[in-house]
């Protein structure tokens, strides 16, 4: 048999689903590749001048990185540009819940990085 007609299995990654007070279901990849994993150590150090900054900057890489779908009011939001686009425009409690959700998915899957 050729290489043309052999199937390979895709990989998938697992995921995790974190739900907040609302009903509002966030799901996230649980793997991240090592170069990821650099790139968002130097995001998270960022402009020393200004840690706040640096830390959103983090919240929105990882979020980027690591969403995969984003259920909210019964909504499902899968394509990337419009989770992202989403988070943006989400409300100060939403982005509260999708960091606490990122804390716990980051300190579960991936210990050796700092959570933002």
């Amino acid at each position: 048999m050729g290489r043309r007609n052999r199937q390979r299995e895709k990989l998938v990654a697992p995921t995790s689903d974190y739900t907040d007070a609302e009903g509002n279901v966030l799901t996230l990849r649980g793997s991240m590749t090592p170069a990821t994993r650099r790139e968002y150590a130097a995001v998270l150090t960022g402009n020393p001048l200004s840690r706040e900054d640096a830390w959103q900057r983090a919240v929105e890489f990882l979020f980027e990185r690591l969403a995969v779908r984003w259920v909210i009011a019964g909504v499902p939001i899968e394509r990337q540009k419009e989770l992202l686009a989403r988070l943006r425009f989400a409300s100060p409690e939403e982005r509260a819940a999708v960091r606490v959700a990122l804390r716990a998915h980051v300190a579960e899957h991936f210990p050796e990085l700092e959570a933002p």
